[in-house]
């Protein structure tokens, strides 16, 4: 074949490419669906000029569209690989991972359900093996996410809807290629009937294969790649050639789904590379790959619809009725899962609620596409398939793709406008005026600056302020006046701009780089919590993600239990390490939004809310300070040092600012800038460097600090600071419960604590201890204790705190007070030390 014709070809796909977007856009139509519509064009017009007498010129051409080396390896090798790993990389992974239950159920139960429901109806209503079926199954429960995602995106549809349909369904298609090779293996070996407990039981050991070796993988590129800190280019072309040699390893080398060894490795490195990797060589790493798979994504739905017509030309007319079978099926079996399965895991409170309205889109929504027309190709390509069920997998598959892209595919704007899911709703209406109001302010000063600056027409300056002070007049009343907006929807639209703000602070301080890479991902999703939080559930849902921001996580609590049980102790350092830093930088960034709230949700909801929010900021600040007072203590010295890295963070960026300003007034030539710029660069990447925390070195300092422990030498300190275990609580959580045994004694480290006894209540801070008196006593626990602000507690078991309590009078002194506290008599206890002395 020409290679000349060739690559003309290939160009004019893309310019095929480029025009599909605008034409979609102006059609209203789904942007596959056009793809998928050009791509049959061609393939049939190809066909057209090929077969017809009207013309010979063109014969070339369509015999060159036609011969293109289009086969099912170059989907699965060159393609889906470039999709799956860009996809991975463009998720918020920390939010995905507060939805993993609803994500990973609905992905692995959606795909073996709508597999049986596809395989069984098409066994019951034709003559093909049940094998042969159940691939069938595999390949249409693919689903592209792309059209309903993007819609729910121009309808503001909530965030976390959006981010669960996008994770269900790459992990979806992962387990459904997964579980496509296992059953084309069935089909290739000539097992018409195969046991679903040997398959299903052959299909974990396939994701587990897989997860480990992209995981495995990326770690290494990841190394890699920091030692080419300094070489971007270097750095970005070995993420390139990650996902392939990830998915070629898993398949040829491992035996287990190279799909499913893509997907680990993508997550892998969005997880692992912005801590690894210069900030500005991350954002260019993801645009490159934001490229890459738009490519690929356009290139596969245009070359696969090419094979369309080529596929569909041995149809006949019994093949439509299990075309039918098909769409019942899958339609079925989507609907299984999301009225049935999805609202049971909204009464788990395992996921958010889906209203019904999201649910009849989503399901309308379920387009298959290239994935699916790949698969059908491998099929139909395989010599060791049976020419009729090639034959037959090629039909149905393109059919049914055929159905969800030009009947689901043109008609879900349609559905969605039918169910109202296009207009705003009252509070949306109120947010978009506030945007104007607030928009048209800061346009205002701005305009105001830049008229002065540029000392224009006092006439025509007061003309156009006059006529835009008239726009901003109107769009302040229209935000006022909203007649029906409650005061608590006013309180919500001021919370929702407040977390926007606060997001808005962390990015600035992102490209500052007063904030770390590290820690930019840990802050933007709990920015975007309190954003959702403040839209689902108002103050008290703000209030909720503010709280979570400052908790302990699971995370940490399994890092805590490692270096407890298991002396594990970096696990905890990094995730303590990590604390440190996030409430560092979440302190910088609450101390600026006050002037926010000030200078911009005042104008808007008037002064009571403001005052609101003013207070709400308040609270948060306070509570992010009590548990960075609390790591201080844990860990003296520590913060000190990250406040230095920050320190030296800011002056490396107004030196930078300096350099460039001097570089563009001409001051400094090209070559002694770039000499300036590289020597702060390696500055820049020494403070890059996180200072080490050692557990074990603070944990004997921590003990030092209580007023209970001076007399004690140095030797015994040691012993007790080994023998304590640091135990983290949050606020509101139960420490001690009643009528509990009396097994251990509590120090407070951080924090704050509250105890109950007999309608009593005391409140016990830094210092003091709990317990004590039950083990003394020899009773069963009267008391329930619980925490009131993020706390750390050491804990001492009953021998080690009875050699104690013998040895300590500091210790029996502090007994004694508690106890004469609380009109406890334990003057038994202390008549052998009165005796002695």
């Amino acid at each position: 074949m020409d290679i000349v014709l060739v690559t003309t070809i290939i160009a004019s796909l893309f310019l095929v490419i480029g025009a599909a977007e605008p034409l979609a856009a102006r059609l209203r139509l789904p942007y596959s669906v056009i793809l998928a519509g050009l791509g049959v064009l061609i393939g049939a017009g190809a066909i057209f000029f090929l077969r017809t007498e009207l013309t010979d010129a063109l014969n070339p051409v369509a015999e060159a569209i036609l011969g293109l080396p289009i086969r099912s390896n170059v989907f699965l090798y060159v393609f889906l690989p470039t999709l799956l790993f860009q996809a991975t990389l463009g998720m918020n992974l920390r939010r995905m991972l507060d939805d993993w239950v609803p994500i990973l159920v609905l992905a692995v139960v959606a795909v073996v359900v709508a597999t049986l429901s596809v395989g069984y109806a098409l066994s019951w209503a034709s003559t093909l093996p049940l094998a042969a079926c159940l691939l069938i199954g595999a390949i249409v429960s693919t689903t592209d996410p792309s059209a309903v995602v993007s819609i729910f995106r121009s309808i503001s549809a909530p965030r976390r809807l959006a981010r669960i349909i996008e994770g269900e369904s790459l992990l979806n298609d992962a387990a459904a290629i997964a579980l496509f090779g296992l059953f084309m293996g069935f089909v290739m070996l000539g097992m018409p009937d195969p046991e679903l407990d040997e398959a299903l039981a052959r299909f974990p050991l396939l994701i587990a294969g897989g997860a480990f070796t992209g995981w495995l993988a990326a770690r290494a590129a990841v190394w890699i790649m920091a030692m080419f800190r300094r070489h971007e280019l270097a750095q970005i072309s070995i993420s390139v050639a990650l996902p392939y040699l990830a998915y070629i390893g898993a398949e040829q080398s491992v035996g287990a789904s190279g799909v499913i060894a893509v997907v680990a490795a993508g997550l892998t490195l969005n997880l692992t590379g912005p801590g690894r990797l210069p900030p500005q060589a991350w954002a260019n790493l993801r645009e490159l790959w934001d490229v890459l798979a738009h490519w690929a994504g356009a290139l596969i739905f245009i070359l696969a619809a090419l094979l369309i017509p080529r596929l569909l030309e041995e149809v006949r007319v019994e093949d439509f009725a299990l075309v039918g079978v098909v769409i019942l099926a899958a339609i079925a079996a989507r609907a299984v899962i999301l009225f049935g399965l999805l609202p049971l895991l909204t009464l788990a409170r395992l996921s958010p609620p889906v209203e019904r309205p999201y649910r009849i889109a989503i399901l309308w929504g379920g387009l298959r596409g290239a994935v699916t027309l790949a698969l059908a190709l491998a099929v139909t390509e395989s010599f060791r398939v049976p020419d009729g069920i090639q034959r037959v997998v090629g039909i149905l598959a393109t059919g049914f793709t055929l159905f969800t892209l030009i009947v689901q595919g043109t008609t879900l704007r349609w559905v969605i406008g039918r169910l109202g899911l296009d207009r705003l709703s009252p509070i949306d209406e109120a947010l978009s005026r506030q945007v104007v109001a607030v928009a048209l302010q800061t346009v205002r000063e701005d305009v105001a600056r830049t008229t002065e600056n540029y000392e224009l027409s006092r006439e025509t300056v007061r003309s156009e302020a006059k006529r835009f002070g008239e726009r901003l007049e109107a769009a302040v009343n229209a935000a006022e006046d909203s007649a029906d907006i409650l005061d608590r929807d006013r309180i919500t639209l001021g919370l929702i701009a407040l977390a926007g703000a606060e997001r808005d602070t962390i990015l600035a301080r992102v490209r500052e780089r007063t904030i770390s890479a590290r820690m930019a991902d840990q802050v933007l999703s709990e920015a975007d919590r309190l954003i959702e939080g403040a839209r689902s559930g108002g103050r008290s849902g703000y209030n909720r993600a503010a709280r979570r921001s400052v908790a302990y996580g699971p995370g940490f609590r399994a890092a805590v239990l490692l270096h407890g049980r298991l002396r594990l102790s970096a696990p905890l350092a990094r995730l303590t390490a990590d604390r440190f830093e996030r409430l560092l930088s979440q302190r910088l960034i609450l101390r600026d939004l006050g002037a926010f709230i000030d200078g911009r949700i005042r104008r808007i909801h008037g002064r009571r809310v403001a005052e609101l929010l003013q207070e709400l900021l308040s609270r948060r600040i306070e509570s992010v300070e009590t548990a960075l007072d609390g790591l201080r203590l844990q860990y003296p010295g520590y913060a000190e040092e990250l406040e230095r890295r920050f320190i030296r963070r800011t002056a490396l960026r107004l030196e930078e600012r300096e350099y460039t300003a001097m570089r563009e007034d001409g001051l400094i030539g090209a070559e002694v800038h770039t000499s300036l710029m590289q020597e702060l660069d390696a500055r820049r990447a020494a403070t890059e460097e996180r200072p080490r925390l050692d557990i074990a070195l603070q944990r004997v300092e921590l003990v030092r600090q209580f007023p209970l422990f001076e007399e004690i030498d140095e030797a015994v300190l040691k012993r007790l600071g080994r023998a304590l275990e640091a135990r983290h609580v949050d606020a509101g959580e139960v420490i001690v419960r009643k009528e509990s045994p009396a097994k251990s004694v509590f120090f407070i480290a951080s924090g704050a604590v509250e105890l109950e006894a007999a309608g009593q209540t005391w409140r016990l801070g830094r210092g003091e201890m709990f317990g004590h008196l039950a083990i003394l006593t020899r009773k069963a626990r009267r008391t329930e204790v619980r925490a009131i602000a993020p706390s750390t507690l050491l804990v001492l078991d009953e021998a080690r705190f009875r050699q104690l309590f013998d040895r300590s009078s500091a210790v029996r002194a502090a007994v004694r007070a508690s106890s004469e506290k609380r009109g406890i008599d334990l003057e038994d206890m202390f008549k052998g030390e009165t005796e002695t002395a």
